[in-house]
Formats: C-alpha cells, sequence, structure tokens
C-alpha cells in the first residue's frame, strides 16, 4: 500500500485521489465531512476511555464543498470546507483504508443554507 497521494483535489461531489502506486480513489465529500477526525466532530477520550463529544453545528450544502486542501508533512492533508471548518488532519492511511472499505455510516440530514449577503 502507497502511503502518499501523487495527486489529491476535489472532482464534482468527490475527493479524487492518485496514489504512488497508480490507484485511483474516489471519496464522496459528504462522507469525507462527516468523518472528520477533530475532537469536536469525532469526540475526545478521557483517561477511562470514555468519548466526549460537544454538540455540532447543523451541516449545510457549504459544509461539503472544499475551500482548500494543505498537505501535512507526508502523512496527512487539512481540509478547508467552504462552511468555516478546518480542524480535522486526514491522514492519508485512513483516506486509503475509507477507498477501499468505505465505512457505514447513518442517514444524513442536511440543514437548508442561509443566503449568503
Amino acid at each position: 500500500m502507497s502511503g502518499v497521494p501523487k495527486l489529491l483535489q476535489p472532482v464534482g461531489d468527490e475527493l479524487a485521489i492518485v496514489w504512488e502506486d497508480g490507484k485511483e480513489s474516489y471519496l464522496k465529500l459528504t462522507d469525507v465531512r462527516r468523518l472528520c477526525p477533530c475532537a469536536g466532530c469525532a469526540g475526545e477520550r478521557d483517561l477511562l476511555g470514555r468519548v466526549a463529544k460537544l454538540p455540532t453545528a447543523p451541516l449545510t450544502e457549504r459544509s461539503f464543498t472544499v475551500a482548500a486542501l494543505t498537505p501535512i508533512g507526508g502523512y496527512a492533508v487539512q481540509i478547508y470546507w467552504a462552511d468555516g471548518h478546518s480542524d480535522g488532519l486526514y491522514p492519508y492511511k485512513k483516506l486509503r483504508e475509507w477507498s477501499e472499505h468505505p465505512p457505514v455510516l447513518p442517514a444524513l440530514t442536511v440543514a437548508p443554507s442561509l443566503p449568503v449577503r
């Protein structure tokens, strides 16, 4: 398994990844955002292993639009979403895992976007 993408970019409603070994992956942006690994989205474990998670803001259409991508070292990418969220670092290893074994996610509810002034 190759660890670092040669190409990583949003294409339509997917994150397109071309890996060093030539394999191509396409992940739905809705899934990538819902799998955000930051403490605010995924929660944070305490010393006893319990996951503490604060309530999150409702997801809107802008929550699934990529504004920018920044590589972090040789192990992850930071995704800046159009709704302002950018706390999660997505390890390349996880992106590859999700592309080969897509996680099963619960049904999605998207709040209506407010008009931008």
